[in-house]
């Protein structure tokens, strides 16, 4: 479901962190059958990438005021 979202259309932060939550709990169930966890646990280290990808996209576009009230990239 992640991936298609990402593929289809950029998913917002918050919702991969939920969508990240809502995997935590399934792996957490101990009713989750192995191989549905080991497919849970593939989509989340996709999900996570693109987290983190999408994290350092912002990270490069933040500014900061320097010293002398000018805006340096961060």
């Amino acid at each position: 479901m992640a991936e298609e979202q990402m593929e289809n259309q950029e998913m917002t932060l918050e919702d991969a962190f939920a969508r990240l939550d809502e995997m935590l709990e399934k792996l957490s169930d101990r009713d989750t059958a192995l191989e549905e966890s080991f497919q849970v646990y593939a989509e989340g280290t996709k999900l996570l990438k693109y987290c983190n990808d999408k994290l350092d996209r912002v990270e490069k576009k933040m500014l900061v005021l320097n010293e002398e009230g000018q805006l340096d990239e961060f």
